[in-house]
């Protein structure tokens, strides 16, 4: 198995913060694109993280991605917004778009954006955490590349559609949920064809509908799986269903197959339904319900309960964000592992703009 190689954080930010600003992103721009990016990689979740960043230049250079967009509202209410993100990179539109919903909570104690002409913006869970520090619960979920087969179908509708919940505490670490609607991600079989390894049974079934552990079912016209499994799918369609419509059939966003795929390779719907990829943002101030203070205590103390639970032999019962967070304290000390193949696509991109990794 490939033995990955441990690269500063301080290292990678400057370097994709270079390549942001090298294909025109404003400075801020490319700041916030790198932070958010980034915080994939030093959350383990290494197949939304820097090993995207070839992805996004294929994009831009397929003029799919504009690096200087005007980020607007175009229509909204008190405590709602449809934002526009012209076409600009989703690391940036979306954080922006978090920050209204924010803004809107301030003012009337909850907000909900809905992002239409965006693309990838990375983890879900970096959003959501955006309204921690205001004392406020976060939602965040968008819709993806059509590459998941609902229940019962052949066909790839829907994408791996993930949502987000942050939570703040008080003494305790935030609650911080970031799944996919899916059994697993589409990065994570990357992952898996860039390591050789077979999928576990139940992530992908194969083009007339068979189960599949092959990494590479679905780029030989299989699809991923929903969350589930062979008894339970259909909870995962409804989930990521609803992500969908939220995202995109709300905002103006293309929806379901028409959702433009995330590949370069792969040229979007020649009859879209919308603009871009679609994202759902929601903030809640914790004192529009009962007193911050009061509210974070009980937290304190329902994720402790639940971590004080019994757990199975050789196992430990954990809250949401434990796993990301402990991962983020190691990986800021010892470095972000990058597998070679990895590191030769970002020196590969580097050279294109005179940027060193």
């Amino acid at each position: 198995m490939p033995v990955p190689t441990p690269f500063a954080y301080n290292q990678l930010f400057a370097f994709t913060e270079s390549v942001f600003q090298a294909i025109g992103c404003p400075e801020a721009d490319a700041t916030l694109a790198t932070e958010t990016l980034l915080a994939a990689d030093l959350r383990g979740v290494d197949s939304h993280g820097v090993a995207r960043l070839v992805g996004y230049v294929r994009l831009w250079e397929a003029g799919r991605i504009n690096a200087a967009p005007r980020v607007a509202v175009t229509y909204e209410t008190p405590s709602t917004a449809v934002v526009d993100g012209d076409g600009g990179l989703g690391l940036v539109v979306g954080p922006r778009a978090m920050r209204v919903a924010i803004e809107k909570a301030q003012q009337v104690g909850t907000g909900w954006v809905s992002v239409k002409n965006s693309n990838h913006f990375g983890i879900a869970g970096y959003h959501a955490m955006l309204a921690l520090a205001h004392d406020m619960i976060g939602v965040a979920m968008t819709n993806a590349s059509p590459l998941v087969a609902p229940t019962y179908s052949l066909d790839r509708l829907l994408g791996t559609n993930p949502i987000a919940v942050a939570v703040p505490a008080g003494e305790q670490p935030d609650f911080v949920l970031d799944m996919a609607t899916t059994t697993a991600a589409n990065g994570k079989l990357e992952i898996a064809q860039r390591k050789g390894l077979p999928l576990p049974e139940g992530w992908a079934q194969t083009a007339d509908g068979r189960p599949s552990t092959d990494a590479n079912a679905v780029k030989d016209g299989g699809a991923l799986l929903p969350l589930g499994g062979a008894t339970g799918s259909h909870k995962g369609y409804g989930l990521g269903a609803v992500v969908d419509i939220f995202s995109a059939v709300l905002s103006g966003a293309n929806y379901g197959p028409w959702v433009p795929p995330f590949v370069a390779f792969l040229q979007p719907s020649a009859n879209p339904v919308g603009q871009g990829l679609g994202h759902f943002f929601g903030a809640l101030r914790v004192d529009a319900f009962r007193p911050a203070d009061e509210f974070k205590a009980h937290m304190d103390n329902w994720i402790t309960t639940f971590r004080q639970a019994h757990a199975v032999e050789g196992k430990q019962v954990l809250i949401p964000g434990d796993p990301e967070r402990d991962t983020a304290a190691h990986r800021l000390l010892d470095g972000i592992p990058l597998l070679d193949a990895v590191v030769k696509d970002l020196e590969g991109v580097g050279a294109k703009f005179g940027v060193k990794l």
